[in-house]
């Protein structure tokens, strides 16, 4: 007989289990156990072996803003959107810092971008032709606003990109999936114009008083413009720092900022080799603890869920410090 044991607490098996399927040899057999509390368990870690359930009306429009500069909406914006692809949505990601663009570079498609937003406005060339689809996941697709230092026209605004979230709506190969727009720092025109025609927003910060300051900031001008929808991915997280009280802790994070919880994604050194080759966390075999966390954080997307921090003591007689593993 096949006995299985399950850990008492399924949030963490919960945050911790990869959605890749997994597949029994057909001479097993599992059967189900009398405690319905250990079927709970086994369920937690099972879940990611299907596909989620996209919520909400499509395409959904997600901007992922932060405000203050160098948190990591480009490397957000590309690992979560290339981990929709391989659940299977169709995705549009939009470049929509003017003279700073990245993205292209993260994804390895700067030699591909040939034409932008601005060509497609100007009449120069088609929507299809701006869009640049990704080699490794044909349901990608990478739209820059602009090229590198050129100066965009005196009209070009907001309504551009609701302009252009409409043709991608009524274009004849049907409407994607999800629209994700990255973002410029700041809180100036640029910020503006990319927040126009989203519907939702993710907040990406790092635990440290400058990034929440300014995550602070954006969250409130978010909400004057309408979205209400707005969660939270914090970056860079270091727990034997959390341990050592050098670092705010995630609770307290949620706690300061009051936002919903999408995703926690751990200090890792791979993210600087996966820049420079062009080469996302989240394609790497095999996987790294922060490219789990981004599949993670795009599977809560998906599903319109979100995560919770939880408070774990370390030892009897000791400060508690809290972990970022959540359900």
């Amino acid at each position: 007989m096949l006995s299985l044991k399950c850990n008492p607490n399924p949030s963490f098996l919960h945050s911790l289990a990869p959605f890749k399927p997994v597949t029994a040899p057909k001479t097993q057999t599992l059967k189900p156990s009398k405690s319905t509390h250990s079927n709970s368990s086994i369920q937690s870690v099972l879940q990611w072996n299907r596909k989620p359930e996209l919520a909400g009306e499509t395409p959904r429009v997600v901007v992922i803003t932060s405000g203050k500069g160098g948190v990591g909406k480009t490397t957000t914006t590309a690992n979560v959107g290339l981990s929709l692809a391989r659940l299977g949505f169709s995705v549009v990601a939009i470049d929509a810092d003017v003279g700073l663009r990245n993205l292209d570079l993260l994804l390895g498609l700067e030699n591909r971008v040939n034409y932008t937003l601005v060509e497609v406005m100007n009449g120069d060339c088609r929507l299809d032709q701006a869009l640049v689809r990704d080699k490794r996941w044909s349901n990608f697709e990478l739209l820059c606003i602009s090229k590198p230092r050129s100066k965009l026209p005196l009209g070009f605004g907001g309504k551009a990109l609701v302009w252009l979230v409409d043709a991608l709506k009524s274009r004849p190969e049907g409407s994607p999936d999800f629209i994700i727009v990255d973002c410029p720092a700041g809180i100036d025109a640029g910020f503006i114009t990319a927040i126009t025609p989203a519907n939702e927003a993710v907040l990406v910060t790092t635990p440290d008083i400058t990034s929440l300051r300014d995550a602070d900031r954006v969250t409130g001008l978010l909400e004057c413009d309408g979205i209400r929808d707005i969660k939270m991915i914090v970056n860079r997280v270091r727990t034997d720092m959390i341990k050592g009280e050098d670092m705010m802790s995630v609770l307290d994070v949620q706690e300061m900022l009051g936002l919903s919880l999408l995703g926690v994604i751990p200090e890792d050194s791979e993210v600087i080799r996966s820049t420079n080759r062009g080469y996302p966390l989240v394609l790497n075999k095999p996987p790294t603890l922060a490219g789990l966390a981004f599949e993670q954080a795009a599977w809560r997307l998906v599903e319109q869920d979100t995560m919770q921090a939880v408070m774990v003591e370390e030892e009897p007689k000791k400060r508690g410090f809290f972990s970022f593993f959540g359900g």
